[in-house]
C-alpha cells in the first residue's frame, strides 16, 4: 500500500511539473530546453574533452586507455585465465545462498550489463563508424578486452568495501573503495576524491543513463509513428522507470534479469540476419575494419581518428574504468570480492565484442557509408562526418541499415531500443541513487527525492536535441574515471593479494563447487 501511496504521489508530481510548464507549449518546449541545456553544460563538456597539446586526441581517453594498460599487464591478462571459472560463478556452481547481499552473480551481471547495454550500442557505434570510419570497430574491439581488466579491478574492490547494513541491504562502489581503502592504507585525500566521484556518478546518472537513453529512445519511436513531442515520451518512460525503482535493487534486478537476456538476444539475432543475408559481403567488411583501422581509409584525421572514435565509443558503451558497474556489483551475495571481480570480466566482452561490433558491420555491408568508386575513399561532408546513405546519423542511422535489408525491421529495432533505454535507465538510477546516499546519507526521503529528479530529467532528455544531451552524457560519464581511475591505481595491490589467495585456494580445492 505504502509503495503505490508513492507511486501515485509521483506521478501525481510529475504531471504537476509539466501542468506548471505549459507555457513552453506549441513545440517551443524542445528548442527552449535545448539553448538552456546546451548553453549550461558547455565549458563542462570541452574541459572533459580538451586535446592533448599539438593533437587532436582527448587527454580523457588516453587515461581510459593507459589504465586499462596497466591493469591488463598488473593482472597477467587475467581477462583471457578466467574466462571458464567466470562462467561457472555466473551459473551459480560457487554461490552461497546465504552469503551477504542482495542479488546472485548473474542478477549483478545483468544489472550492470542493462546499465552498459544501452544504445550506446545502438547510437553510439552509428556516431563512432560514422566518424571514424570502419577502422573505429577495430579499435572498439580492442578496447573492450582491454577494459576486461578496468572492470575486474572495480568490481573487486566494490564488493570488498562494501557497507553491509542490519536490514540486509548494501551500498558499495568507488565512493565507498576509495575513501575505506585509502584509509586503511594511510593514503591521504580519499573522502575527497571519493565525494568528487560521487557528484561526477549523480551528473553521469543524469546524462548517460538517463537523458541520452530517453532521447534516443524518443527519435527511434518518432521515425517509426511519426513526429510528435518529446516531452510525451519522456513523460511515459518516466512513470514506468519509477515504478520499477522504487523497489530497489532486489525490483532492479528482478527487471534486468529478464530484460538483458531477452534484448540481447532478439537485437543479436535480428542483426545475425542481415549480416547471413550479406554473407558475401562480411569478408569485404572485415577487409574495411583492419584497414580502416592503421589507415583512416581517407576518414578525418586518418586512423587517429578511427582509434580516437574506437576508444572513446568503447568506453562510453561498457563503461570499464568509469566504476559505474562496481556499484551494481557491491550487491552481490559472496564473501569472496574477487568472485565478482571476475564475473564483472564478462561485461565489456559482451556489450563491446560482440554487440557493437555486430552493430557496425550491419551498418558497413548495408552501405551504409558512401565511398568514392574510383578511388574506394570515403566521402566527408561538411560537418567531418562520412555522408551516409540517407544523411542520418545515430540511431537513425543504424535503423537506416537494418530497414535496408527488410523494411520491417526498424519496428524490431525500435523494441530493441526502447528495452535498452528502460534497462539503462533503471541501472543508472541505483548508481546515482547509491552516489546520492553516500553525500546526503541513507534514508527513504532521500531516496525519494533523488528517485523523482531522476524521473524529471528523463523527460528533459527526451524533449532536447541530440547534440547537447550526447556531449555531455560522455563528459559526465567520463569525468567519473578521472576519480575512479586513480582510486585503482592506489588500490590495486589490495586485488591482486585477493586474487592470489583465491586463486591459490581454487586450486588447492579448499573452495569447492557449493551444494545444497
Amino acid at each position: 500500500m505504502q509503495n503505490k501511496q508513492t507511486i501515485s504521489c509521483a506521478i501525481i508530481s510529475i504531471i504537476s511539473f509539466f501542468h506548471s510548464s505549459a507555457a513552453f507549449a506549441e513545440g517551443s518546449i524542445d528548442e527552449t530546453v535545448n539553448q538552456i541545456f546546451a548553453s549550461a553544460t558547455g565549458w563542462f563538456v570541452n574541459l572533459i574533452f580538451a586535446p592533448l597539446p599539438g593533437t587532436s586526441f582527448p587527454w580523457i581517453v588516453l587515461w581510459l586507455v593507459t589504465g586499462a594498460t596497466v591493469f591488463t599487464i598488473y593482472f597477467g591478462f587475467i581477462q583471457f585465465r578466467a574466462i571458464r571459472h567466470s562462467v561457472d560463478l555466473v551459473k551459480g556452481d560457487y554461490s552461497d545462498p546465504d552469503d551477504a547481499g542482495e542479488v546472485s552473480h548473474f542478477q549483478a551481471l545483468a544489472t550492470a550489463l542493462s546499465g552498459t547495454v544501452g544504445l550506446g550500442n545502438i547510437a553510439g557505434v552509428a556516431v563512432a563508424v560514422s566518424i571514424g570510419g570502419p577502422g573505429a570497430t577495430f579499435w572498439m574491439i580492442l578496447a573492450g578486452l582491454m577494459g576486461m581488466a578496468s572492470k575486474f579491478t572495480e568490481c573487486t574492490l566494490g564488493v570488498k568495501y562494501r557497507n553491509e547494513y542490519a536490514d540486509g541491504t548494501v551500498s558499495g562502489g568507488p565512493m565507498y573503495y576509495i575513501s575505506k581503502g585509502f584509509k586503511e592504507r594511510g593514503i591521504p585525500g580519499g573522502k575527497f576524491l571519493a565525494g568528487l566521484f560521487a557528484v561526477f556518478c549523480i551528473l553521469g546518472s543524469l546524462g548517460g543513463g538517463n537523458m541520452f537513453q530517453a532521447n534516443q529512445a524518443h527519435a527511434q519511436i518518432s521515425s517509426i509513428v511519426g513526429d510528435y513531442p518529446g516531452w510525451i515520451t519522456g513523460i511515459i518512460f518516466a512513470l514506468i522507470v519509477f515504478a520499477v525503482i522504487v523497489g530497489g535493487i532486489k525490483s532492479i534486478a528482478s527487471v534486468t534479469e529478464k530484460v538483458v537476456p531477452f534484448m540481447g538476444v532478439l537485437y543479436v539475432t535480428a542483426a545475425f540476419v542481415i549480416i547471413l543475408m550479406n554473407i558475401d559481403k562480411v569478408g569485404w567488411a572485415f577487409e574495411q575494419i583492419f584497414l580502416g583501422a592503421f589507415t583512416g581509409l581517407g576518414i578525418a584525421g586518418g586512423f587517429v581518428g578511427a582509434l580516437i572514435q574506437g576508444f572513446k565509443r568503447a568506453a562510453f558503451s561498457n563503461e570499464a574504468g568509469v566504476g559505474s558497474a562496481a556499484i551494481a556489483h557491491s550487491a552481490v551475495r559472496t564473501k569472496e570480492p574477487i568472485t565478482e571481480g571476475l564475473v564483472s570480466l564478462l561485461e565489456p566482452f559482451i556489450d563491446t565484442v560482440v554487440i557493437c561490433t555486430m552493430t557496425a558491420l550491419v551498418i558497413i555491408i548495408t552501405g551504409q557509408l558512401t565511398s568514392d568508386p574510383t578511388t574506394g575513399l570515403y566521402l566527408i561532408g561538411e560537418n567531418g562526418r562520412i555522408i551516409t546513405a540517407d544523411g542520418s546519423s545515430g540511431v537513425a542511422l543504424t535503423s537506416a541499415a537494418f530497414s535496408s535489408a527488410l523494411s520491417w525491421f526498424p519496428y524490431v529495432l525500435a523494441v530493441a531500443v526502447v528495452l535498452f533505454a528502460f534497462s539503462t535507465m533503471i541501472s543508472w538510477s541505483y548508481y546515482g541513487l547509491k552516489a546520492w546516499t553516500y553525500l546526503f546519507g541513507e534514508g527513504k526521503t532521500t531516496e525519494l527525492v533523488f528517485k523523482l529528479m531522476f524521473c524529471v530529467f528523463v523527460v528533459i532528455g527526451a524533449a532536447a536535441n541530440l547534440g547537447p544531451v550526447i556531449d555531455f552524457s560522455d563528459a559526465a560519464i567520463f569525468a567519473m574515471a578521472v576519480a575512479n581511475i586513480i582510486g585503482l591505481y592506489f588500490l590495486m595491490p589490495i586485488v591482486k593479494k585477493e586474487l592470489t589467495s583465491y586463486m591459490s585456494r581454487l586450486k588447492s580445492g579448499e573452495i569447492k563447487k557449493f551444494t545444497d
